[in-house]
């Protein structure tokens, strides 16, 4: 595969937190992400890249952050995430070669296979990093999903310039 990346789809749980569910006493969960995901995503699509979320779980912080991102694709709750993907891909208009998904368990292998570019994140079920073309040294809700949207944008060749702007 060598055709450039134009839309990023991410998992949450693993892949954008840690992979904790911590609760309140009441039953509330929250979540936490990472400020250089947060930073990366931004980058993605600031060089015209789109990015889809589908998780396999509801959280109102999951749409919070989205929006904080700019991130328009949003899909919780979804047990089957390939149709989720399907939709993503017709929204954004590109064909699944086209796509690269991070994944961490197996909800995300099926998406794995069918995507251009597979990456698992380093605490990645050991099925899921085999099935990925790269395997990030961060862990998910640690940096990882910076570290896989830099390795993106060298293969589309845009390092260079997203590296441009903050070297001013």
């Amino acid at each position: 595969m060598s055709g450039k990346i134009k839309l990023l789809v991410m998992d949450v749980d693993g892949v954008l937190t840690g992979g904790e569910l911590p609760y309140f006493a009441a039953g509330d969960k929250f979540k936490t992400f990472h400020v250089q995901d947060g930073l990366a995503i931004r980058l993605w699509i600031e060089a015209d890249g789109a990015a889809a979320i589908i998780s396999g779980r509801e959280s109102p912080a999951v749409v919070t952050r989205a929006r904080d991102l700019g991130i328009s694709f949003v899909e919780q709750g979804v047990t089957e995430k390939g149709s989720a993907f399907d939709a993503a891909c017709r929204e954004f208009g590109v064909v699944p070669s086209e796509a690269a998904v991070i994944g961490d368990d197996l909800p995300e292998l099926s998406l794995m296979r069918r995507c251009g570019y597979p990456i698992a994140v380093a605490n990645a079920a050991a099925v899921v990093k085999r099935a990925a073309r790269y395997v990030t040294r961060r862990s998910g809700g640690a940096g990882g999903v910076a570290e896989a949207i830099e390795r993106l944008l060298r293969h589309n060749d845009a390092w260079s310039q997203v590296l441009t702007r903050w070297q001013a």
